[in-house]
């Protein structure tokens, strides 16, 4: 089983579901509200364990209503919640817009994420002992960097997420095994809106990317394979919320059960394929029987 650690937020997502997102100043009637278990750290999270992996999951929640249900939720997916500390405050929050057409726009508030500055001995345990590290920027730069450098003395894989966009401070990407941004990532990080150009800019600064495309697919590229295009499953999308989440925490199971990259990216694609069809983030994202059984069928 592969062993994950993941260090990133964990927040509690409230959804509005409505036919077409406001626009400025524009106020629109929804039909749906739901409040669901999200974060970009704790959505891999989830995703990886219900793939198949072990995974410990680091970071806070605050100590609210939210914060019980937040460590609740993953503790029900087989995450293990041993490094996520309750500190005084708000957990946090993301606020979602999702249409019709399965689009989103979201909004996130950090309230206890802001406190992932650090590691603590323990912290540093759990990496130690994982086949993988995945990494996102939704806590503060500082913890990121630390987690990294953890990973990197230990022989860790390191994957890293550059969500929210921001630029990266050279000493993240020195010790970044593994980036996978989507391709509007890809372009603010590089300034090369074409996938391809922009992997390979960033093949300048790591030595491996994964650029995902939404309904095109992902590519990969790396210093010494060169690129690979692997196309996305065709299904219907409900809803994209936490697709790429579920495509990381997928990948990062496969790669650690040894599989080469273009299976293991179809794999992804698959989980990925499952989880837009359903609504939600954590509460969509497919166990790994069902990731199986349609990558099978490839379809």
């Amino acid at each position: 089983m592969t062993s994950v650690a993941v260090l990133g937020s964990t927040n509690m997502d409230l959804v509005a579901y409505v036919a077409k997102a406001p626009a400025r100043g524009e106020t629109v009637t929804g039909r749906e509200f739901r409040t669901v278990p999200g974060g970009k750290g704790a959505n891999q999270a989830v995703a990886a364990a219900r793939a198949g992996g072990s995974v410990s999951m680091i970071g806070a929640v605050g100590g609210d209503a939210f914060g019980d249900r937040l460590r609740a939720a993953l503790e029900e997916s087989g995450v293990d919640t041993g490094a996520l500390r309750t500190v005084d405050g708000a957990s946090g929050t993301a606020h979602i817009v999702v249409d019709d057409e399965g689009g989103n726009a979201i909004v996130v508030i950090p309230g206890a994420n802001a406190t992932v500055t650090a590691l603590t001995p323990h912290d540093e345990a759990v990496i130690a002992r994982a086949d993988a590290l995945l990494l996102q920027l939704e806590t503060p730069l500082e913890g990121v960097l630390a987690a990294a450098e953890a990973a990197r003395r230990h022989g860790v894989r390191t994957v890293l997420t550059p969500a929210p966009a921001r630029p990266l401070p050279p000493g993240l990407l020195a010790v970044t095994d593994l980036l996978v941004p989507n391709e509007h990532e890809a372009a603010a990080l590089t300034g090369r809106t074409d996938p391809y150009e922009a992997a390979d800019a960033l093949l300048e600064q790591v030595p491996e990317v994964v650029v995902t495309l939404g309904s095109a697919g992902s590519l990969h590229a790396s210093r010494e394979a060169g690129k690979l295009l692997v196309p996305a499953l065709r299904v219907t999308a409900v809803d994209s919320t936490g697709a790429g989440d579920t495509f990381v925490g997928a990948l990062s199971v496969a790669l650690g059960e040894g599989r080469p990259m273009p299976e293991a990216l179809a794999w992804a694609s698959a989980a990925a394929a499952l989880s837009v069809q359903r609504s939600g983030a954590s509460t969509a994202m497919p166990y790994r029987a069902e990731i199986d059984e349609l990558a099978a069928r490839g379809v």
